[in-house]
This record gives C-alpha cells, structure tokens and sequence, in this order.
C-alpha cells in the first residue's frame, strides 16, 4: 500500500460537495493512511461530525476553544502532525481567506501554520469561480505551492452547469498517491532544462498603439508552476501580462515578437525542451511612426510584414531539443493542426479554439487535443490550466 503510515489531514469546508468526503476518507484508510479530520462550522451545516469520525476513526476537531474539553495549542498541534493537507471541498470564502492571510477560524489557522504541502480540490458555483478574485486568489495560491486538483466540469446543485465541480474522491485519491510517490523517488523533470513562453506580444505602430492579441499568459504560467513543481530548471519568457511568474524560474519579460525570440534562441542550445505557449505576432508593421498619429477623416493604412516565426526558424536548429508548440484555430481544426506540426518540424502540438465554452483567452479552463505525428488525436475533456499544465508535462516527461 503506497499510504501506508502516511498521515494526512483532511479539512472540509462548507459546500454540498462535503458529501463526497467520506468517500475519500474510506479508500485513504483503505491504502494504509491515518487520517484526522478538520471540519469548519459551515461544513457542519452539510454533513455532521458524527459522520466523519466514524469513517476517519479519530475525533473531529472543530473549533479554535471548545468549551468541553483542554486543547491548548492544537492548531500548532495539528498543524505539525500531517504528512500532507487536503482541502475539499474548499469554497471561494476559503481561497479568498487563505490568500490573504486570514486566519479566523481553526482550519484557515491549521493551513497558516502547517509546514506540510497542501492539496486543495475546489469546489463552487461556476460563476463564482471565474469570478477575477477567487481567479487572483487561486493563481497566488498555486505560486506560493499550494496544488489544486480541479474544480471539474459539470451539473451542480444550484442547476447551474459550467466549470466548478468538485473532482470525484477516486481522481483525488490518485493525485495524493502520486504525491507520495514523487517524494520517494525523483521528481519526472528533475534537471531538464525547459523553457516556456507566455502571453500575448505587442508589434508598435506608433509610440502609443500597437497590435496585439487576446492572449492572457495563463496556460503558459501555469506550465512554467507545474513544471517547477516536477523538478525542472524553468525559464519563462513572457509578453506582457497581468500575472506573478511562479517562484523559482527564471523570469523574462519581453513585449514584441522580435525580442521574445531573441530571448529564446539565446538559450535555446542549452535546453531540452521549448514549449510555446505564448501568442507571439503574425505580422509586424513595416515602419513605426516616430510620433503618435492624428486622427483623420480619410482612415489609416498600415503596411504590414511577416514577423519572425520563432518556432519554425529554432526547428531548423533543433539538436535532441523536444519542440512542443500550440495551435488555436477556428476552421478545420486537426487538419490545420497537423499542417503545422509538420511545417514547423514538431514534436507535439497542442490545439485549442476560441469557439468551445469556458475555453481559451483569459479563461481558467482550456479544452485541448494531444497531436503527433505517430499517434491519433488525443482530446482531453475540459479541465482547469493547471490540470491541463500538469498532464502535458507528464506526457513531455514521457517523451523526453
């Protein structure tokens, strides 16, 4: 049993997904770990302490001072005792206090001060988590270490359907026994040198306008974060973007198309694999206007050129590097893909569209299809950036 002797601390937080807690427990039990449990007063509302204990085998702790009995400092107690944390299901109200530091109650105190790597699995309304703060609140999470697993797709309580599912105990289970087995042996990207680009890219048309995309930066910081977290020694390049690099990478800011490639062809021979993420431009202007241009009646006509296909130009000097670029595209999707994965020398596309839901620009979900060359089409279902971020990397663990 890969848990046995492990300890893990389970906190649930007030959503009816709580229901599906018990469920976890059991199969944790099952593969040899201990569990505790600590349930806040809005958890208590959704399924009772009784509950808990019984499929735990342990007390349930509750509240900061209870009344009945002498704690001292359990907070610190518990705080220390766990292998790992488990957040699920974990609310916006819960994200939202975690960031920010906030520690009313026993829970929210345990996770302040629990030295012990914390898994969270979220759970909400899918209005609540695209919400740009509970967004804030989970990427800041996910730079400082925190891993989220989920929030899946599909029909909620509120009859709302959209991205904020909590994910089933059997998923969540596997991704804790991955844990413990990535920390009895070494981490699948443990010293490859990978380097990832982000964000959209900015071609000036005058000292104040430029064209540019739609491009948020999230897919690709989110693999710079999983990378990180799989061993890896990352360097992020990046348009710009509202985003905070993850820590640990080696940050570079870049604004045009020109400069991220330079950025990325200086150390490209010393890589094992580029993953282009970012939105790098298609065309540039011909000329920048020295001064900002006026506004006239008879409109404006910009002479544009192709700029620099970063890809296709670094494929030429590829020696052993592992070549992983994205396609978003609108019309013929897998053709088109393959059309570039083979034009620009490939070893792995991953295509998106604007056209599926919650996919894409500035979205915390993406919807994507695995190409190779050898293989047939792998779609994936849609999934949080960061779930997507950490698949992919499994698979270029794989292929490297």
């Amino acid at each position: 049993m890969l848990l046995q002797g492990r300890k893990v601390l389970v906190g649930l937080t007030g959503g009816i997904a709580c229901y599906k807690v018990p469920y976890l427990i059991r199969d944790l039990i099952r593969e040899g770990a201990e569990v505790r449990v600590v349930m806040t007063a809005a958890a208590t509302k959704f399924i009772t302490p009784l509950t808990m204990e019984t499929v735990s085998a342990n007390p349930v702790a509750i509240e900061m001072f209870p009344g009945d009995r002498f704690v001292g400092t359990q907070h610190i107690d518990l705080a220390k005792w766990p292998d790992l944390v488990v957040v699920a299901p974990a609310t916006a109200n819960f994200l939202g206090k975690v960031a920010s530091g906030i520690c009313d109650d026993l829970l929210t105190t345990i996770i302040c001060a629990t030295p012990s790597p914390v898994i969270v699995a979220p759970a909400m309304n899918p209005q609540m988590w695209k919400h740009p703060s509970t967004q804030r609140n989970a990427a800041y999470l996910g730079e400082i270490g925190y891993q989220f697993v989920g929030p899946a797709e599909g029909e909620m309580a509120c009859n709302e359907s959209g991205l904020g599912r909590m994910v089933e105990p059997s998923e969540l289970l596997e991704v804790i026994k991955v844990h413990f087995g990535a920390n009895r042996k070494k981490k699948a990207l443990t010293d490859r040198r990978i380097l990832i680009t982000a964000g959209p890219c900015r071609e000036p048309i005058d000292p104040v306008r430029y064209i540019s995309n739609r491009s948020s930066g999230k897919m690709g910081f989110a693999l710079a974060s999983a990378a990180i977290a799989m061993g890896a020694k990352v360097a992020l390049v990046s348009g710009p973007t509202s985003l905070t690099p993850p820590q640990g990478v080696e940050y570079i800011p870049v604004e045009t198309t020109e400069q991220m490639y330079k950025a990325v062809s200086k150390r490209f021979p010393r890589l094992h694999c580029l993953i282009m993420a970012a939105a790098p431009a298609d065309f540039t202007p011909q000329a920048v206007a020295d001064s900002k241009i006026k506004k006239g009646k008879a409109g404006l006509k910009l002479d544009l050129k192709p700029a620099v296909d970063i890809l296709r130009t670094l494929a030429e000097r590829k020696k052993g590097q592992l070549l992983v670029g994205f396609a978003l595209e609108t019309d013929n999707l897998v053709a088109n893909a393959r059309k570039k994965l083979k034009e620009k020398n490939l070893d792995l596309i991953v295509l998106n569209s604007p056209l599926d839901d919650n996919s894409a620009f500035d979205s915390p979900s993406n919807k994507v299809t695995l190409i190779r060359s050898d293989r047939k089409p792998e779609a994936w279902p849609l999934m949080a950036k960061e779930d997507v971020a950490r698949k992919l990397l499994e698979k270029v663990a794989g292929m490297l």
